[in-house]
């Protein structure tokens, strides 16, 4: 670069930082100041021969994190100082002791936690599920880890252009898999619906693209309907002498993009594209009834649909979210939902945990989310050693909405929607769970499994005789429930395994096999068992016996049959035997030219069309390498696309279609209309005679006037099944056709 290309580019770094000191906090110090400047010195030394893959340098990407950490998340001087620095010890040759020296312990300390997390998806599947817990270990100690985690992510997300398409796939699946969620649970609205956007932009562009314009496309007609449905409210709240503020807010993409799925209807039918949102300003001894009163107005001016009433003021949600929901008819025929809260509870619902800190007399939503951390740090204790069944449990939790429940005494309770008597019980306390013997639901007996709703009431009887059972297992949807039944089932085990031990070296000594380590591991291999403590429960229950070890012997004798490849659940083989099938695969996609080509008959590799989401030609798709089937082709939306990509990174190969020559493959659609005669005839008829295209099976049900089918039939790509969908909805009476599983 030339000397003026250079001080260009200083300068217009040193007006990002600038930027960045434009939004800290008003009132901090100058010695904070300084130390900023002085993290900001320190982090342009340390990534001064680094550049991002947009080529720009790589010290625009920390000052865009500490940028987020405070105008979006609301964060202060020290998290500016962590984000500033957060890659120096990844990336350069700086460590934890020059940050300690330099910035203090804290410091070093939340870059230490940063730095643990930062390839938290780049190992194998059981690496990352440990990292992730390692994440949580640390979110546990201090939340700024996690909340500098998610500007980092959200940042990368914003500028994710630069990278390759398959990049671009794994970061956004790794983004809906785990981060949104998260966000999502810590109370960042506007964070969980933009990752989530993003994310939705690369998974499948054409749905994102084409929302995003109509959205754009009906923006004028939707101000107007907006002004003229809040004109009236608004003039009864000035009546009323409320201080507020009326704004009309469009649903994000992907949530738009959910709805329609859902119910399974075009754009045009989505009846709450946007929301209206009043925002009062009330004292906190106000609050409650001035939105109430806001609620009277609303309802007075429209009527509200009595189903749709959501009321957070009176119980808030774990993430500390407040407001009244209510959805009420306008003049023109159309729902439309409202939103009504004070100004502290917005920005809440906007910031998340950080906002807590602005509003610190607010003692309920601090202890809201100090229950939520102090149930993931219960999670972390009581968790199995299976750290894959763990992220999912967690996960599970991280997306469930709540239920409010009480107790005999009258205390409430929140539990993750799902959940049952028995959850109720482990949430109470590990030993009430164990001794769970039944439940009283609002003084009715009930079973152990009974799911709960809202406002129930429950009441456990207990036993001192009662034991944990394996089917309790199934009994329950809280990761707490399920770590401590499986704790209490380990520990019984544990000690039925002992007498099973000595019951199976008595038998060894009958047969005259010695009893070392090496041969339990035999054992172990042979018997398909993960470790030495089910062998021995094995025997202690006489699921094996004596006449099992001599067949071990007989089969030994023969040779080569203890292959500890036989052992598919022990976790140090697990990866071996990954490697022995998945490296072959990979070194013939090295060999060749491009990646995997699907329908090309001189393709070498093993490979078959998912059933999951029947990609056809013209779909974007990745292949998955299996362990015994080679490898599955799914397209990129698929539903298990972001498990696969986000758990099983390693197992990802490039794939797209030859286009050589035509080849029939199987797709479906789902067809929905009034059910009118010869309808039927006039379906098959386009599709098997005029379009050419053969059917593999038919499924249509009637029902009152209408019907709704399931055509499964072979096209040759995406063209191809477009183009009959657009004849078929052609047919008098089809009021809606879709492809399966879009």
């Amino acid at each position: 670069m030339s000397v003026s290309e250079l001080e260009l580019e200083r300068r217009q770094i040193l007006k990002e930082y600038r930027s960045l000191l434009s939004v800290v906090r008003p009132g901090t110090e100058l010695t904070d100041r300084k130390r900023i400047r002085k993290a900001f010195n320190f982090a342009m030394e340390a990534h001064k021969d680094h550049r991002r893959k947009s080529g720009e340098p790589y010290i625009y990407h920390p000052i865009a994190v500490a940028h987020v950490c405070v105008e979006e998340i609301g964060l202060g001087t020290t998290s500016v100082i962590c984000s500033l620095l957060h890659d120096v010890v990844e990336d350069t040759d700086y460590t934890l002791s020059d940050i300690t020296e330099y910035f203090g312990e804290e410091v070093s300390r939340i870059i230490d936690g940063l730095t643990k997390i930062s390839d938290i998806f780049e190992q194998t599947d059981s690496l990352q599920a440990e990292n992730f817990r390692k994440m949580l270990l640390t979110l546990s100690d201090d939340v700024r880890v996690i909340l500098i985690k998610l500007a980092d992510r959200l940042h990368n997300m914003r500028t994710l252009d630069a990278l390759p398409a398959r990049k671009q796939l794994k970061i956004a699946n790794e983004t809906l898999y785990l981060f949104a969620p998260l966000a999502h649970r810590l109370g960042f609205h506007a964070i969980k619906s933009e990752l989530e956007d993003l994310a939705l932009k690369y998974t499948d562009p054409d749905i994102y693209s084409s929302i995003s314009r109509k959205i754009v496309e009906s923006e004028e007609e939707r101000n107007r309907f907006i002004e003229d449905f809040t004109k009236p409210i608004k003039k009864s709240l000035e009546e009323q002498g409320l201080n507020f503020k009326v704004l009309g807010r469009t649903k994000s993409i992907s949530s738009i993009w959910g709805k329609m799925q859902k119910q399974e209807v075009p754009f045009e039918e989505v009846y709450d594209i946007f929301a209206i949102r009043i925002v009062i300003d009330a004292p906190e001894d106000r609050e409650k009834a001035d939105c109430w009163r806001a609620y009277s107005i609303v309802t007075d001016v429209y009527r509200p649909n009595p189903d749709r009433l959501r009321d957070w003021i009176s119980t808030p949600k774990a993430n500390g979210y407040e407001s009244l929901h209510t959805t009420v008819m306008s003049r023109q025929g159309k729902w439309v939902e409202v939103q009504i809260r004070t100004r502290r509870m917005d920005d809440v619902a906007e910031k998340g945990y950080a906002a807590h800190w602005k509003y610190k007399e607010s003692k309920t939503t601090e202890s809201s989310i100090d229950k939520w951390l102090y149930r993931i740090r219960e999670i972390l204790k009581t968790s199995e050693k299976d750290a894959l069944d763990f992220i999912d449990d967690f996960k599970l939790n991280l997306f469930s909405d709540e239920i409010f429940v009480f107790t005999p005494k009258g205390e409430l309770r929140t539990l993750p929607v799902g959940s049952t008597a028995l959850d109720f019980a482990y949430s109470i306390h590990s030993k009430v769970g164990d001794q769970c013997l039944g439940a009283k639901l609002n003084h009715k007996l009930v079973p152990l499994n009974h799911t709960l709703k809202s406002g129930d009431q429950i009441e456990i009887i207990t036993s001192i005789k009662q034991k944990p059972k394996p089917d309790w297992l199934n009994y329950v949807t809280t990761a707490r429930a399920k770590g401590k039944i499986k704790t209490s089932l380990k520990e019984e085990r544990k000690k039925i395994a002992e007498d099973g031990k000595e019951k199976l070296e008595r038998k060894l000594k009958q047969l005259k096999i010695e009893n070392t380590h090496e041969n339990i591991q035999k054992l172990l291999s042979y018997f398909k068992l993960p470790a030495p403590l089910d062998l021995y429960y094995d025997f202690a229950i006489d699921k094996l016996d004596i006449k099992d070890l001599k067949a071990y012997l007989s089969d030994n004798e023969k040779g080569g049959i203890l292959s500890y490849l036989r052992n598919p659940f022990g976790k140090s083989r697990i990866s071996n035997f990954e490697k022995e099938q998945i490296d072959p695969i990979r070194q013939k996609l090295k060999e060749k030219p491009d990646t995997l080509l699907i329908g090309d008959s001189m393709e070498a590799l093993d490979y078959t069309l998912s059933p999951c989401c029947n990609p056809i030609p013209g779909d974007d798709v990745f292949g998955f390498v299996t362990i015994n089937e080679g490898i599955k082709i799914h397209r990129n939306n698929c539903p298990n696309a972001v498990q696969l990509m986000s758990k099983f990174a390693y197992r990802i190969v490039k794939a797209k279609w030859y286009t050589g020559k035509s080849i029939a493959f199987l797709s479906g659609i789902k067809i929905k209309g009034i059910d009118d005669m010869g309808i039927l005839n006039n379906l098959t008829s386009l599709i098997s005679s005029e379009y050419n295209v053969n059917i593999r099976s038919i499924n249509i049900d009637s029902n009152a006037g209408t019907f709704e089918g399931n055509v499964m039939l072979y096209v040759n790509d995406t063209q191809h099944l477009n183009n009959l969908i657009a004849k078929i909805k052609k047919i008098k009476g089809v009021k809606q056709v879709s492809r399966i599983g879009k």
